[in-house]
């Protein structure tokens, strides 16, 4: 399986799913594409890493850059990971105390829409 990344917009809700290796040949397109849609105006990232086959320190550099972009804009970041091989490397690295990881897209999507929910509900209205 070559890489590619795909993207579709859900309310307010931006699920990114990567196929195939993300390693120093292929970050650049997905930094490339994450930067776009955070610097297009999406906020609130599910990042799909469940046919992802492979994850170097390259591409968890792309990951933890993208984050700190949406942090500035008040934006949250969460990943679906179904293979134990892409959680581990989250664990190994330590960055699952940073990120939220969920174990499938479906739980991620849920939780991160509750946590769009919950902020806009926070906010005053505008007008």
């Amino acid at each position: 399986m070559g890489f590619a990344v795909e993207h579709r917009t859900e309310n307010d809700l931006t699920v990114v799913t990567v196929h195939g290796e993300i390693d120093v040949f292929t970050s650049p397109g997905l930094r490339e594409t994450l930067l776009d849609l955070i610097d297009g105006g999406a906020l609130h990232l599910v990042i799909d890493l469940g046919d992802v086959t492979f994850l170097d320190s390259t591409g968890l550099g792309v990951l933890v850059g993208a984050y700190h972009r949406l942090r500035a804009r008040s934006g949250t970041m969460a990943f679906a990971c179904a293979t134990d091989r892409v959680q581990r490397v989250f664990r190994v690295t330590q960055l699952s105390k940073i990120f939220t990881l969920y174990p499938t897209l479906e739980e991620a999507v849920d939780a991160q829409t509750a946590v769009v929910s919950a902020g806009s509900r926070s906010r005053p209205p505008e007008g």
